[in-house]
């Protein structure tokens, strides 16, 4: 069996959560707290939209960006010889295209279980809005920002249309565990697909108890 797409999958959701983690609590807190509604309800359905479109459309979309005939893309291979698309970053990026909003929506949850009497609190005692994020909501949320950074790294281990899409399915380069799931299959090698599948289920069950561990830890402390 070949080790390649599982370290490869490994690879690339561990730095996308990086990403991912830091990106989506960010976005998450400014959403949470602004004071218009409607921007608000805006934000969040455009946020929320990667859920809810098929991964391929949003690989698409991904495609018109960083392809080599598209600005961003002609700009990145321009001037840093960079080549997104069909590389191992593309897959990345996939990932933190993708788990995004599973990040996003986990943080902004635990943002708002929080009491929201601290925040008088704190301003009463002159607490910086950076102060606050640091001293008090960034401490209070921890399970649950724990529990949606599981959840994205799970969803970025567990990509495919979107890498498909905008990666490609090159082996020992973009081929991760579910796209080399994809291609035993198809080339009828269902020994190796079967393997591919045990580790992904095996991975996916570790993953979920954290999920679940976390997410306990979370409901226990807004109680």
């Amino acid at each position: 069996m070949d080790v390649r797409p599982i370290l490869l999958s490994f690879q690339t959701a561990i730095i996308a959560i990086l990403f991912t983690f830091v990106l989506g609590t960010g976005v998450a807190y400014i959403v949470f707290r602004l004071k218009n509604r409607k921007l608000k309800i805006l934000l969040n359905s455009l946020f929320t939209l990667p859920l809810v479109l098929p991964p391929t459309v949003f690989g698409f979309f991904l495609l018109t960006i960083f392809g080599v005939q598209q600005p961003v893309g002609q700009f990145l291979l321009d001037f840093f010889a960079i080549q997104v698309v069909f590389s191992w970053p593309a897959t990345v990026i996939a990932a933190v295209a993708v788990s995004f909003t599973l990040m996003y929506r986990s943080a902004l949850t635990a943002f708002e279980q929080m009491d929201s009497e601290l925040l008088a609190v704190a301003q009463t005692l002159g607490f910086s809005e950076s102060r606050y994020f640091r001293k008090i909501a960034l401490p209070l949320s921890m399970n649950g920002l724990l529990a949606g950074g599981v959840l994205a790294f799970a969803r970025g281990l567990g990509e495919f249309g979107a890498t498909t899409m905008l990666a490609g399915n090159i082996a020992g380069k973009t081929r991760t565990l579910p796209l080399a799931i994809y291609s035993a299959v198809a080339s009828g090698d269902w020994r190796l697909a079967n393997q591919y599948v045990v580790i992904m289920l095996l991975l996916c069950l570790i993953i979920l108890f954290f999920t679940e561990f976390f997410s306990q830890r979370a409901w226990r402390r807004s109680e």
